[in-house]
């Protein structure tokens, strides 16, 4: 994206920090792109929680995304709307510890009904499943309707 589009030019000026959020809490499905060995995309459809400024989902160690992601952790991440736009970059890092298991379980039961406790496995790499937290590098967010004046970008720091 152009630098020149990061500027808004209404009295709002760009999005707010805070309406990204609220977007990533309320998706119900995250589109997540990784890289294949060859260097091709790969787009997949998860279910996650935003949980305090990071995004957590879980896969199969054995599927596309899952070897992808252990080869190269880099992904890019995007909600489900066209017309407001949130884009995550980042890398992922597994999750192994207790506690962050346990807020990633309380807010997929709240979100979806269902929880995660005991997804956890031993971390032997037996294709069973991993969860992931990604943490944003660079986010990007717009309205389709007014582009101009809504392309937001923001950079965070990385460890």
């Amino acid at each position: 994206m152009a630098e020149a589009y990061m500027v808004g030019t209404t009295a709002e000026g760009p999005l707010s920090w805070d309406h990204a959020e609220e977007r990533l809490e309320g998706s119900r499905n995250y589109w997540i792109v990784t890289t294949r060995r060859d260097g091709r995309p790969h787009a997949a459809p998860v279910w996650g929680v935003w949980v305090d400024g990071s995004l957590y989902f879980g896969t199969s160690r054995g599927s596309v995304k899952g070897r992808n992601l252990a080869r190269r952790p880099d992904l890019v991440v995007h909600l489900e709307s066209g017309d407001d736009v949130v884009i995550l970059e980042g890398a992922v890092e597994e999750v192994r510890d207790r506690a962050s298991f346990d807020a990633i379980d309380a807010a997929y039961r709240a979100k979806y009904g269902m929880g995660v406790d005991g997804a956890a496995d031993d971390g032997a790499g037996d294709g069973g499943a991993v969860w992931y937290v990604v943490r944003p590098e660079t986010a990007h967010a717009w309205l389709e309707n007014d582009f101009l004046d809504t392309a937001t970008r923001w950079r965070f720091r990385v460890g």
